[in-house]
């Protein structure tokens, strides 16, 4: 499938190692040469800022979904295609799920955590069948990585939901990734009626 537009997590502070940054820019630069819109948090800082920076920059489009309170504190970007604000945080997440057809999640805090694994729950359950990337920025997300394994070696986490999570470390290999891949063909609520 080929993605149209895609949301992308990332935190709202530039982090202590530059690689997190440039990294950003140069997945705003990959997605407009792949004509892949932005949706993403709708910030003007940190990583967020970055990767909406370079897509305007380099002529893409820019959708950012912001809530009022972020927004009344003037982090709102203001020179992207289109800022929409909405009430809330929950809010917030289902319209960049609406806007998207696929999730890449950088280098980020908490937010950027439970945004992820919000959207990876929700395809479990078999709400969605979009794929799900994380791009592994300078080993950032290598202890994740190794943790999931172990939620699937601990019986807690099933193998067929832990390939739901797609990484690379190179923007081009993920996206690659995204447009090949398959949801699981049963979603988890039916799993567990069938046990």
């Amino acid at each position: 499938m080929k993605l149209k537009q895609v949301v992308v997590f990332c935190a709202s502070s530039p982090g202590h190692e530059s690689i997190f940054m440039e990294s950003a820019r140069m997945v705003g630069e990959a997605l407009v040469s792949r004509e892949i819109n932005l949706v993403y948090g709708g910030g003007r800082v940190g990583l967020m800022g970055a990767i909406a920076d370079s897509v305007m920059a380099n002529y893409g489009e820019v959708y950012g979904v912001i809530p009022k309170f972020l927004n009344s504190k003037e982090i709102g970007h203001r020179d992207i295609t289109q800022l929409m604000e909405v009430d809330t945080m929950h809010e917030r997440k289902a319209k960049m799920n609406l806007l998207c057809d696929g999730v890449i999640a950088l280098p980020g805090g908490f937010g950027t955590m439970e945004e992820l694994f919000e959207m990876l729950t929700w395809g479990q359950l078999g709400l969605h069948q979009k794929p799900i990337g994380l791009l592994n920025v300078d080993g950032f997300y290598d202890h994740l990585i190794l943790f999931i394994e172990h939620m699937v070696k601990t019986g807690l986490l099933k193998k067929e939901n832990q390939q739901m999570l797609l990484f690379a470390n190179d923007i081009h290999e993920l996206i690659d990734k995204m447009e090949a891949y398959e949801a699981p063909a049963v979603p988890k609520w039916l799993n567990l009626e069938q046990s």
